[in-house]
């Protein structure tokens, strides 16, 4: 994530991608989740966090409500407004991944959820992540692999054209293979990798599975009938409450040397 990148996504994606992340962030089982990075994290009263493509904010002003010092960073300007204003007691300032606003050894903890899968160099990122952080800092990176979207349909064999159709979209879409290495080679020690995996079985998710088919529509993968058909089949498995769809999740976490 960059701002040559960001500066390509007009304010009405902004506003979609906001969306996104609400949906996700409401979902069952998310608020554990980033309650189990803050655990990695090992956050101490006073300690010095980093958000890295905070979003919407929420991770930052939750572990500033656990006496962090937390700053959210985001090279959306619109995303840090919105953020800013969601959160006006918190922190949050323009920045990207590569180049932080931070001194070297400046913090305690760095975390980034959903943030690896769309940088073209997470080695370089994972580098001034250790940059900023002292030694004995934590760093926890969420994110989920997207050729792994488990999904319930009558077609399988258009149902994994969707999801690789998707995942061919994505920058990175296999990073959190990488995670435990990336760290491995960047010098980390004590590496872990948990695998969270949440299950749909209601039309939560049929805004998620509509993303899907229309990137791969969109990108030529499949027509407008087998889109709609699908998307068809899901909101109506959806209804019934007969919709399944299994989101791996990892987290991998390590101590800066």
């Amino acid at each position: 994530m960059n701002k040559n990148q960001t500066a390509r996504r007009t304010s009405e994606d902004t506003d979609a991608l906001i969306a996104l992340l609400d949906l996700a962030d409401d979902i069952p089982g998310a608020a554990g989740l980033r309650a189990r990075s803050y655990e990695l994290l090992g956050l101490a009263h006073g300690a010095a966090v980093v958000d890295v493509g905070c979003g919407s904010g929420r991770a930052v002003a939750e572990m500033a409500e656990r006496g962090a010092r937390a700053v959210g960073i985001d090279p959306d300007e619109r995303m840090v407004t919105v953020a800013g204003g969601r959160w006006p007691a918190a922190d949050f300032r323009v920045a990207d991944a590569y180049d932080l606003p931070f001194a070297d050894g400046a913090l305690h903890g760095y975390r980034a959820e959903k943030v690896y899968h769309i940088l073209d160099d997470a080695a370089r990122a994972v580098t001034e992540a250790r940059r900023v952080l002292a030694p004995g800092g934590r760093i926890v990176l969420i994110g989920q692999d997207w050729d792994t979207f488990v999904i319930d349909a009558g077609d399988a064999a258009l149902t994994r054209t969707i999801v690789h159709a998707r995942a061919d979209l994505v920058t990175g879409p296999r990073v959190v293979r990488r995670s435990r290495n990336l760290l491995l080679e960047a010098g980390f020690a004590d590496v872990t990798v948990e695998a969270h995996t949440r299950i749909f079985t209601d039309a939560t998710m049929v805004p998620v599975l509509a993303e899907l088919a229309g990137r791969a529509r969109s990108a030529g993968a499949i027509s407008d009938a087998q889109a709609e058909s699908w998307l068809a089949e899901q909101r109506e498995r959806g209804q019934r409450g007969q919709l399944f769809l299994a989101l791996p999740l990892f987290v991998t976490a390590a101590t800066r040397r």
